[in-house]
């Protein structure tokens, strides 16, 4: 069975940073794409990054761009989402996903993920 474990939320003040991870179980990540998103209250889910199995590619949402970084370490199974100049507008459960493909679109960011971790809370206060 495979498991996404998502880590490293919190409260934090608005400029400041934050780094999630994400520990996968049960599926080998380095053969797939990574994603993740986020869901604020009373809003549908949004992509904010991604990242080929490789690690060579990486894919932004223009809202993040510039602040948030995405990188992986296929030899620990994990995915990180390194988060600086926060602002109140990120706050959101955040959650990673992995993808059917070692690859993501570009031209629909949210399609191919099979599997979703249950998310960590990020709370940026202003």
């Amino acid at each position: 069975q495979v498991q996404l474990v998502e880590s490293g939320g919190g409260l934090v003040q608005a400029g400041g940073s934050l780094r999630l991870s994400c520990a996968a179980s049960g599926r080998t990540l380095r053969s797939y794409a990574m994603g993740w998103f986020r869901q604020a209250p009373g809003k549908e889910r949004e992509f904010v990054a991604a990242i080929t199995a490789s690690g060579a590619g990486t894919h932004y949402a223009d809202s993040v761009e510039g602040r948030f970084t995405i990188s992986r370490d296929n030899a620990k199974n994990t995915v990180y989402l390194q988060m600086n100049s926060l602002k109140p507008e990120d706050t959101a459960v955040y959650f990673c996903a992995s993808n059917r493909l070692p690859y993501y679109r570009v031209d629909e960011p949210r399609t191919g993920y099979d599997y979703w971790g249950q998310g960590t809370q990020v709370t940026v206060s202003s």
